[in-house]
């Protein structure tokens, strides 16, 4: 048996794009992680990591309805990899295909109310903590 999986929680650094792939609704977008931490001088650095995230299906249905830029978001998904380009021009890219995704913060929501901020592909949507 073999896992590929990942969490994430950090910021969508962009508006979702949506688009179709035959009748299934696919959402891209990218969120930012950030670690902080003081150096070996004692100084605060803080490190973001940019991570592309794409949602398909039901849950593309709610980022295109409920997700915007600056949405705090907690993620859970398998990690994609793949590549374009010719043989001797290839570009590299990883993704995160998400399949779990829960919004948190009290950031104001522009697009109505949401009445429920966890949303998943599959029924069981408790998160672990």
């Amino acid at each position: 048996m073999s896992v590929s999986k990942t969490i994430l929680v950090g910021n969508v650094g962009n508006s979702p794009e949506i688009r179709q792939a035959g009748e299934t609704k696919v959402a891209s977008f990218s969120l930012a992680t950030s670690e902080t931490y003081k150096n070996k001088a004692g100084e605060k650095v803080t490190d973001t990591q940019w991570h592309q995230i794409e949602v398909w299906g039901k849950l593309a249905d709610v980022v295109e309805k409920w997700v915007q830029k600056g949405a705090r978001l907690y993620l859970e998904g398998t990690i994609k990899y793949e590549t374009s380009g010719e043989e001797n021009n290839k570009k590299y890219y990883t993704k995160i295909k998400c399949d779990k995704m829960q919004m948190l913060g009290s950031k104001e929501v522009k697009k109505d109310e949401a009445k429920q901020d966890d949303f998943s592909d599959d029924d069981d949507s408790a998160l672990p903590f």
